[in-house]
């Protein structure tokens, strides 16, 4: 259940009927700021002051009347100004909560009612080249929208826009020929491909001759070479081989890889497209759109200075055009209503202008760049790709480390016996809480906001921290653990009631859940999830502080198992909703 459109929906009735009005108004129901006013609050009567002419407060009164009659809320108010403070009724929760404790395919979330189809445009990394710690927020923010959405009911199809097609690939045929080596490639092929690019790069810059002959054979490459093709297509293979193993690692999957060599053959089409609309033109050999010279372009582009470059004057197209391309593709042959860019904030610029073309072409669909913010290191300065030594901190290593300091972690809890993992479960314990922790530190941020990495205080079993709360899951699995009870029966067959505060505030944390990750999915922010978890996990441990479990009696030890199974439930669902994997024993 939406908790928050249920409210709203009661609230716009009962000041309706409460000022005897014509039809519904809008409750304007926002959560209380502090508990102890309530737990919701109507602001409803604000705006209605000045059209019947009537103080607020006297407004108010009336509509809290109106309220209190509701089996949903317990007690209404007048506070403030005119505000209606709302208690939700501590039976009606319960009620609630028991609807959603029966719903295991769902734990009742709803589905949506208007179904899109949405393409999600995350990640992107570059063939022949090692995926680096520069990759890590496109990719997991992008999985977690994919996941929230795919879960809400959505059509959501996962395209990886790999950059394969380009300059480096003409470097890369003449390098292999020069100094490559096959068996090095099987065995390591993006370290291979990398060593060689570095070689041919190096020489292109010293020799006319080698780089005249790199860009001879790029052009046979895009002009159809078969021995050419042939080439490229195995670089991409072995470099699949490669990060079809990371994506592994990170739970995370596509289900188109659709790079820029995908889109070749429309290039050309598209500038002639442009060019006889009228919304680019020649300059000095180049075709641009100059915002300046178009109607209809948005204010923010019409003073800006620079084009937006749809071919080079040397005849090579580029990832503006390739991007039309790609819209143009998931429109016509995809039919999607909707797609999303998780690109960084530094593209923001392009994405403005892509978007601005796509308009001028009548392109029906929505698109939206969700931009995100940087990741620093502890100096504060953005977290550097290359080493002391320059070479490539790889997001592969930053995942062993990951691992490594998690495992250590664990290690020291068992020693100290805080943990209890079983010997042949340390490695998989290892994996899921070294990589939940650095998904979860980034994913608790709002994705616009600049965050500070710090191993620290990513694997930690306290506070704000992906281990606590799979410690939490593992706490409450622990329960039925110990009771030797199946958390699948009792969610069959409790019923929940909130006699004490420390049951009800749980309770009241629980039945938000729809509206979480309701709110996550339209805004594209996944850390609300994680604001949700880890209040989720602080109440349930307060709950579990103050509420005895397996030694209360009766429908008191039920209730209790119910909201404990909720609890895990909505933390594995979360959890798993921001890819994030659980342990049930740790």
């Amino acid at each position: 259940m939406l908790l928050e459109r249920y409210l709203e929906s009661l609230g716009s009735k009962a000041i309706a009927e409460a000022l005897d009005l014509d039809g519904p108004r809008p409750a304007l129901i926002r959560p209380t700021q502090d508990a102890k006013f309530g737990d919701f609050q109507i602001n409803g009567a604000m705006p209605l002051a000045k059209e019947l002419r009537k103080p607020p407060r006297e407004l108010a009164q009336p509509i809290a009347e109106a309220l209190a009659g509701i089996d949903a809320i317990e007690k209404a108010e007048v506070a403030g100004p005119g505000f209606v403070n709302i208690h939700l009724a501590p039976a009606w929760i319960g009620a609630k909560l028991t609807d959603a404790l029966r719903d295991t395919e769902r734990d009742g979330v709803p589905a949506v009612a208007d179904v899109s189809k949405i393409v999600i445009d995350f990640s992107s990394p570059n063939i022949a080249k090692q995926m680096h710690v520069g990759h890590l927020r496109s990719t997991i923010i992008g999985d977690a929208i994919a996941r929230i959405l795919s879960f809400m009911g959505h059509e959501v199809i996962r395209d990886n826009h790999i950059g394969d097609w380009g300059t480096q690939f003409g470097l890369l045929i003449v390098g292999m020929r020069e100094w490559g080596d096959e068996t090095a490639l099987q065995s390591d092929p993006i370290k291979e491909l990398e060593r060689v690019y570095k070689l041919a790069s190096e020489r292109a810059g010293k020799d006319d001759d080698f780089a005249g002959r790199a860009r001879a054979e790029l052009a046979k490459l895009q002009s159809g070479d078969q021995r050419n093709l042939e080439l490229w297509k195995h670089f991409v293979e072995v470099s699949r081989g490669s990060l079809d193993a990371l994506y592994a690692e990170l739970d995370v999957s596509f289900d188109l890889w659709l790079g820029e060599s995908a889109y070749h053959d429309a290039l050309p089409g598209i500038v002639d497209d442009l060019l006889e609309r009228g919304i680019a033109r020649e300059d000095d050999g180049a075709v641009c759109v100059f915002w300046g010279e178009i109607d209809g372009a948005p204010k923010s582009l019409r003073k800006q200075k620079t084009p937006f470059i749809i071919r080079k004057k040397d005849g090579a197209f580029l990832y503006s055009t390739t991007d039309i391309a790609t819209v143009q593709h998931r429109k016509r042959q995809l039919h999607a209503d909707r797609a999303l860019y998780v690109v960084d904030n530094r593209q923001s610029l392009h994405f403005q202008q892509l978007f601005a073309v796509m308009s001028l072409l009548d392109a029906d669909m929505q698109l939206e760049h969700i931009g995100f913010g940087t990741v620093l290191g502890k100096d504060g300065k953005p977290l550097r790709t290359r080493d002391a030594s320059g070479e490539v901190i790889t997001l592969a290593s930053l995942l062993q480390e990951a691992k490594d300091r998690a495992r250590q972690r664990i290690d020291e809890g068992i020693s100290e016996g805080r943990l209890r993992v079983q010997p042949e479960e340390i490695d998989e314990v290892s994996r899921q809480v070294g990589i939940g922790a650095v998904k979860y530190a980034d994913l608790r941020q709002n994705r616009l906001s600049d965050y500070q990495f710090d191993w620290d205080k990513m694997i930690s079993f306290q506070g704000n921290a992906g281990p606590y709360l799979q410690y939490a899951y593992a706490r409450c699995a622990s329960i039925f653990a110990k009771g030797g009870l199946d958390m699948d029966a009792i969610s069959g067959s409790a019923t929940i009631t909130l006699d004490t505060r420390a049951e009800q505030t749980l309770g009241k944390h629980l039945l938000r859940f729809a509206d979480v990750v309701y709110q996550a999915g339209a805004t594209s922010q996944p850390h609300l999830i994680c604001e949700h978890l880890y209040e989720l996990a602080r109440a349930f441990n307060g709950f579990y502080a103050e509420c005895p479990v397996l030694d209360a009696d009766g429908p008191t030890r039920e209730s209790r198992l119910g909201l404990t199974a909720l609890t895990a439930r909505q933390i594995r669902r979360g959890l798993g909703l921001v890819g994030i994997g659980v342990v049930d024993r740790m």
